[in-house]
């Protein structure tokens, strides 16, 4: 790889998330503007859209919060995205910085809801005759790739001469 690319690849993998997170917000104004909240469009038998409201986290942790939840997840959600960018941008494993670029992309899609819409727009219902999956949004696939990315390159031992040092410094 040359080191033209081994420069890019952090800031290309930033692009990356920016494009997540877009990707999230468009997917998110369709759904408020196609559909009222509550709504549910059966699309398979096992899978609806959605116009469905989180205040809270993962689960809809925290979401009976009285309000204070919304400035708690926006603040770790900032410390988050900026571990994640130092994390990409010094990270010396592709795979790693990947990872991280996708979670990245989900909490930065996630986080433009809380600090505008004050609670996430989820859009996604997965379910089995009637046992329903929280629902969840296109941030939330990001992340939960993400995690399981950096999961499995976590456990693949690094091998010498292979690992691109996306730096440029080797």
């Amino acid at each position: 790889m040359s080191i033209v690319t081994k420069k890019l690849l952090p800031y290309s993998l930033l692009a990356i998330s920016g494009l997540i997170a877009a990707s999230d917000q468009v997917v998110k104004w369709l759904v408020q503007q196609s559909m009222a909240y509550g709504e549910s469009i059966p699309v398979t038998p096992f899978f609806n859209w959605v116009h469905v409201w989180n205040t809270g986290a993962a689960f809809s942790l925290f979401a009976d919060g009285g309000g204070w939840q919304r400035y708690f997840l926006i603040t770790v959600a900032v410390v988050v995205s900026i571990v994640l960018i130092g994390l990409i941008l010094q990270c010396r494993r592709r795979g790693e910085a990947i990872a991280y670029s996708l979670i990245l992309g989900g909490a930065m899609g996630n986080l433009i809801d809380r600090i505008f819409r004050g609670y996430v727009v989820d859009s996604f219902d997965v379910y089995w005759q009637s046992w329903h999956w929280p629902a969840f949004n296109l941030a939330d696939i990001a992340i939960v790739l993400g995690t399981v990315l950096f999961l499995y390159v976590s456990f693949i031992p690094e091998r010498s001469g292979t690992n691109v040092e996306l730096d440029g410094s080797g």
